[in-house]
């Protein structure tokens, strides 16, 4: 067709208002041109980013997602995963709240493609996660960056693998001796685990927390114990949940796990099974940001 016949119908199509007939595309096309997507995360701290990560990456192909929340139940999750075959989506992302604990379902035999993200997959799988590591690597060179010579890192429950990536790499920049604090992933853990540091002796000026609530309480003990935040210790979170991070006071400076990236691959590589190509399984970490905030002193990269 030539380029200007292409261009009068179009400007005609957009005329009358006319749209394609989605299901008579799919029955030509055999592919419903939905993914389904299936979370144990019912609160959507982690599945949303990364749902709009996936809707960025296919919208423009015409792709949409088809979201189920099945928190912990394995027969609601079988329900679901049922009627997303019955819709005949093109293929399954399974996500959910840690990276260590699979679904509450067998993903493994269906008719159609499943790839998981920040969530455990079968070995045979292709399993999408942040780096962790990486992540506790950018907060502790940055403390030392700025001169921080006295480190702590005050986290969550050591039964996470995320909370044990973290600490590891702490521990390998910081030193054997730097103390770790296992507890919540909560304020109250966070506020806790100060106010006892500072009634120990221990007075670090740098402190690298698990995750952003940790974090807020870190400061609010600090604030409490009239320790000021940049000027005497400088703090860092992890996960930058914006709602926590931003509303902070100072602002948060926290790693970013780069969940809509996450999502975005994640997206791409379930439709790129599903057009037949064949990609090696396994876990692809992705690499994690520093957002530079007020609680160490700047605000170079806010957003």
């Amino acid at each position: 067709m030539g380029e200007e016949t292409r261009t009068r119908i179009k400007r005609i199509a957009a005329e009358i208002g006319f749209r394609p007939n989605a299901l008579a595309r799919g029955l030509l096309s055999r592919r419903s041109f939905t993914i389904g997507l299936l979370t144990n995360d019912t609160y959507g701290r982690f599945t949303l980013p990364l749902m709009a990560g996936v809707s960025e990456a296919l919208v423009d192909r015409g792709v949409s997602v088809f979201l189920c929340a099945i928190e912990d139940d394995p027969a609601l999750a079988r329900v679901h995963v049922e009627a997303m075959l019955d819709k005949q989506v093109d293929g399954i992302i399974a996500t959910g709240k840690r990276t260590d604990r699979a679904l509450p379902v067998d993903l493994s035999d269906l008719p159609v493609p499943v790839v998981y993200a920040f969530t455990a997959g079968p070995p045979n799988s292709i399993t999408y996660a942040s780096d962790d590591a990486h992540g506790a690597e950018l907060a502790v060179t940055h403390l030392m960056a700025l001169g921080r010579k006295r480190l702590a890192h005050i986290t969550g429950p050591d039964a996470f693998i995320a909370a044990l990536e973290r600490a590891s790499a702490f521990r390998r920049l910081a030193g054997s001796d730097a103390p770790v604090l296992h507890g919540q992933w909560t304020e109250s853990w966070g506020r806790e685990a100060i106010l006892d540091l500072w009634k120990s002796g221990e007075r670090p000026d740098g402190i690298f927390c698990g995750n952003d609530m940790i974090a807020r309480g870190v400061i609010d003990g600090l604030r409490e114990l009239g320790v000021s935040v940049p000027g005497e210790v400088s703090v860092v979170g992890f996960d930058n949940w914006e709602i926590v991070a931003a509303q902070s006071r100072p602002p948060l400076t926290t790693v970013d796990m780069n969940l809509k990236e996450l999502g975005r691959q994640a997206g791409l590589t379930v439709l790129a099974l599903g057009e037949g190509e064949k990609l090696e399984p396994g876990w692809r970490k992705l690499p994690c940001t520093l957002l530079v905030r007020g609680s160490c002193g700047g605000a170079a990269n806010d957003r």
